[in-house]
């Protein structure tokens, strides 16, 4: 438990050892339930839970970093890299976050800049606003800084290079990092697909993020039932229930609930006005 007073800088939602709330695996680790029932994840290969989900409240820069692609991870023994994305839960006027480059810039411009104290400055600040979505592609150097509340999906790795730490005495990891650097990538903010009470946030090949804007007394259908779904209410007054009617479960505010990837279709119900992100892989 963090200590009383201390500010929580993050959360972590689907961790390895996050614990089960409820329900029939009551009290497991989301790891030992993944070992013992497989068909949770739909994909008997998936190594694990394959995405990791945190809400981030940064009160000052966080750290310049950059995270290796699948390839590169598992040439140092990594199962995988980490290709991620933000869900802008709330910004203050004049947030941003920082993704590549101002202009264009060579991996010793990048080494010169940290070791001049001038990258910052070189990097491209990206403005942000609520309901936002910025894609990071592996190897995009990137920061997020204070002023922001973040839904941050993840390929589960714990793998990050830290380059730039504004003078704070912090390990630096700049070989390591530059030799993962892409200097032109695809990372930015995604525009939202809306289809009925659905929006698609981002597709990627490592996770799809959606949105549901559920009316009093609606019901609607999700459409994928083969594979993991995770979901994340940011607000009250939402439930989840299998579609053969079976009975509903509240979605709690800002908590993960998990649904197996067992071929069973499920519909959201809304008893209040509410938002839901739903997480797949």
């Amino acid at each position: 438990m963090p200590e009383t007073g201390k500010p929580i800088g993050e959360v972590w939602l689907t961790a390895a050892e996050c614990l089960i709330g409820n329900g029939p695996l009551h009290g497991k680790t989301l790891a030992a339930a993944t070992e013992s029932h497989p068909a949770l994840l739909g994909d008997k290969d998936a190594g694990g839970v394959p995405l990791l989900l945190k809400i981030l409240f940064p009160h000052e820069k966080l750290s310049v970093q950059v995270h290796p692609n699948d390839e590169q991870a598992r040439a140092i023994g990594e199962p995988r890299g980490k290709n991620e994305c933000w869900y802008v839960l709330s910004a203050e006027p004049g947030a941003s976050v920082a993704l590549g480059f101002r202009e264009p810039i060579t991996t010793e411009g990048i080494r010169a800049a940290i070791e001049q104290g001038t990258l910052e400055e070189k990097l491209a600040h990206v403005p942000v606003k609520a309901g936002d979505l910025v894609y990071v592609e592996a190897g995009t150097i990137h920061a997020i800084g204070p002023g922001v509340v973040i839904l941050e999906t993840q390929q589960y790795s714990d793998v990050t290079y830290r380059l730039y730490d504004y003078g704070r005495p912090r390990e630096l990891h700049l070989d390591k990092g530059l030799a993962v650097t892409r200097t032109e990538t695809g990372a930015g903010l995604v525009p939202p697909v809306t289809e009925g009470p659905r929006t698609q946030l981002v597709k990627s090949p490592y996770f799809t993020v959606d949105r549901f804007d559920v009316k009093v007394g609606q019901t609607i259908k999700l459409e994928n039932s083969d594979q993991m779904q995770l979901l994340i209410a940011l607000g009250d007054g939402c439930f989840v229930q299998p579609v053969s009617g079976s009975a509903a479960m509240e979605l709690p505010k800002a908590c993960v609930v998990v649904l197996p990837g067992e071929g069973i279709a499920y519909q959201l119900a809304g008893t209040e006005s509410a938002r839901v992100v739903r997480v797949t892989a």
